[in-house]
C-alpha cells in the first residue's frame, strides 16, 4: 500500500496554494473561518467547475503518474476528482481496478463521489449510497455495501474500559451520572460555550482540541453539574468510552466513532452544515440513533428529551456494528484476485505454474 496525496501528484510545486493562499481541500473550512458570503453549496459548485475546467490537464498529469508508478489498483478516498482519476487510470493502465471509498455516509451529487456511468468500484457505507450508485449507472458487481464508514481499527473493537468509574472520578465527574461529551473537531468551536451554558445541570466532558482559549473560557463558566474540560488529547476513543451521549457537528467520522463506542447522538442540520454532511444528520434521525436540532440554541431542550429516553436510544445504537475497515481489506483483495483471474482467462494459453506466479505478483491488501 502506498498513500499518495492527490494535490502533491497534480501540483507538486504548490502553485494553487501560492496563488490562492490555501489548499483546494481547505475551501469549506475557510468558509466557516473567514465568513465568506457565498453559500457552501455555491462554493462547492465553484470548486467542481474549476475541476471540470482543468479536467484535460488533470488527466494528463495523472496519466504520467500512473505510467511511472504502475499500481495494481487505485483506491480513492477523496471526492470531486474521481472522474479525472478514473479516466486517467483507464487510459494509461487499462484493466487496473479503480475503487472509490466514500468517506461520507452518502454521495452529494452530481460529480462529488460517484461519477455517472464511470468504470469504478464504489464502496458504500449506507443504503442511501447504494441507491445513489445504482441511479448513477454503476454496474451492480461494482457496488459494494459496507457496514459503515471506515474507522480506525481500535474503534471497531472498543469495549467499555475496565476503569470507567475510576477514570470518571479522576476527571472530577460523578461515576453514576449520565454524561455527555461535546466535541467539535481538533480546533473546537465557540458554539461549545452556548451549549455549556444551556446544560449547566448536565454532566459534561468538553473536548476542545488545540483551542486553549476556548478551554479557558469553558473552565470559567459556572456549572451546577460536574464538568471536565480538556484540551488536545490523543486518547479521544478512551474519553468517548467514559460518556453516554455525544453532542457535535454531523461529521461522518465523529458520528461514526461515537456510534461505534455506543453513544446516542445529538447533532445539527442547518444552512451552515457542509452540503455533503447534511444527509448524515438525516441518517441519524432516520435510524433512531439520536436527535437533530436546527439551531444549537435548542441543544438544552434536545438533551433533556434524549435523557428522558436514553435507554431506548442506546438500544438502537447497540444494533450498529461497523466493521467496514476489515471488510474493505477483504474486498480489495477479492477485486485484485478477480482482476488476476480475468487477465489469465483472457490469454490464449497459460500454464498453471504461470498462473500461480502471476497471482502472487499482486500484493494482497488483506
Amino acid at each position: 500500500m502506498r498513500c499518495v496525496n492527490l494535490v502533491d501528484m497534480v501540483d507538486p510545486r504548490g502553485m494553487f496554494r501560492r496563488i490562492t493562499g490555501f489548499a483546494p481541500e481547505a475551501i469549506y473550512k475557510l468558509h466557516l473561518a473567514r465568513g465568506w458570503t457565498l453559500g457552501l453549496s455555491q462554493e462547492l459548485k465553484l470548486l467542481q467547475a474549476m475541476v471540470r475546467l482543468m479536467h484535460a490537464w488533470l488527466v494528463d498529469r495523472l496519466q504520467r503518474h500512473w505510467h511511472g508508478s504502475r499500481p495494481d489498483m487505485v483506491m480513492s478516498l477523496v471526492p470531486n476528482f474521481n472522474r479525472a482519476l478514473g479516466e486517467s487510470l483507464a487510459g494509461s493502465l487499462p484493466g487496473v481496478p479503480f475503487v472509490t471509498v466514500l468517506t461520507d455516509l452518502a454521495d452529494h451529487p452530481p460529480h462529488f463521489w460517484i461519477e455517472p456511468g464511470a468504470t469504478q468500484h464504489v464502496v458504500c457505507g449506507s443504503n442511501k449510497a447504494v441507491l445513489q450508485a445504482q441511479a448513477a449507472g454503476i454496474e451492480a458487481s461494482h457496488i459494494h455495501r459496507a457496514s459503515g464508514m471506515i474507522l480506525r481499527p481500535d474503534f471497531c473493537d472498543a469495549g467499555a474500559p475496565a476503569d470507567r468509574r475510576a477514570a470518571r472520578l479522576a476527571l472530577g465527574l460523578d461515576p453514576d451520572r449520565p454524561t455527555g461529551v461535546v466535541m467539535f473537531g481538533g480546533q473546537g468551536a465557540m458554539t461549545m460555550l452556548s451549549i455549556a451554558r444551556q446544560l449547566d445541570d448536565v454532566q459534561l466532558l468538553l473536548l476542545c482540541g488545540h483551542n486553549e482559549r476556548l478551554a479557558r473560557r469553558l473552565r470559567a463558566l459556572p456549572s451546577r453539574a460536574p464538568r471536565a474540560v480538556l484540551g488536545f488529547t490523543s486518547e479521544v476513543r478512551r474519553h468517548l468510552q467514559l460518556t453516554d451521549f455525544f453532542i457535535g457537528k454531523p461529521g461522518p467520522g465523529s458520528l461514526s466513532e461515537a456510534l461505534q463506542i455506543g453513544l446516542a447522538l445529538i447533532t445539527a442540520r442547518n444552512a451552515w452544515t457542509l452540503p455533503q454532511e447534511r444527509y448524515n444528520a438525516d441518517w441519524v434521525r432516520e435510524m433512531g440513533f439520536g436527535l437533530v436540532v436546527e439551531n444549537w440554541r435548542d441543544t438544552g431542550a434536545a438533551v433533556h428529551a434524549l435523557l428522558a429516553e436514553l435507554p431506548r436510544f442506546r438500544e438502537r445504537v447497540r444494533g450498529y456494528d461497523n466493521r467496514a475497515v476489515f471488510e474493505l481489506s477483504e474486498l480489495l483483495a477479492d477485486i485484485l484476485a478477480r482482476r488476476d483471474q480475468s487477465t489469465i482467462s483472457s490469454r490464449p494459453s497459460v500454464r498453471s505454474t504461470s498462473a500461480v506466479r502471476l497471482s502472487t505478483q499482486s500484493p494482497s491488501l488483506a
